[in-house]
């Protein structure tokens, strides 16, 4: 039951749940070169105080420039394509997901999304841990060949 106290003037008819249809998202987001992002879910759309969320698309082939998102946490859900993830001071690891499959990204890892199908655009539903959109662009020379990662966590060993 809600506490009485919480319990805004209009009893959450226009503060409570908010829907976003999918063909109305914000493209005037910060965006970072071979990506474009769009926003569902942020401070001005929807009032949300500690969440961003939002789509990417990356055609067959591209490749995003370097950047991070400072202090936010960042996860990604791809919905379909195959994304190949570069991270590191020099973009020197590698990983690919698919459909189905989430990446975390932590605050301040410079990375990399790069589409790795040459004919499928690589479509992810993204969330970050604050209502800011901070993209930092970055100018990295990547090293030429990336070391590959597993992914792994202290629960699957892999």
């Amino acid at each position: 039951m809600t506490d009485e106290a919480q319990v805004p003037p209009d009893g959450w008819k226009h503060t409570g749940v908010r829907v976003v249809p999918g063909d109305q998202l914000d493209d005037s987001t910060p965006q970072t070169p071979g990506m474009h992002r769009a926003a569902a879910i942020d401070r001005a759309r929807t009032g949300a105080q500690k969440l961003w969320a939002g789509t990417v698309h990356i055609h067959a082939g591209a490749k995003t420039g370097a950047h991070h998102h400072g202090a936010l946490e960042s996860v990604i859900y791809v919905v379909s394509g195959r994304a190949r993830m570069r991270w590191g001071e020099k973009l020197e690891f590698v990983a690919e997901a698919g459909p189905g499959d989430f990446i975390y990204v932590p605050p301040y890892v410079p990375h990399q999304e790069i589409n790795a199908s040459s004919d499928e655009t690589l479509s992810c539903m993204l969330v970050r841990s604050d209502s800011d959109a901070v993209v930092v662009n970055l100018d990295i020379e990547p090293v030429e060949r990336p070391e590959g990662v597993a992914w792994v966590d202290p629960i699957h060993k892999g």
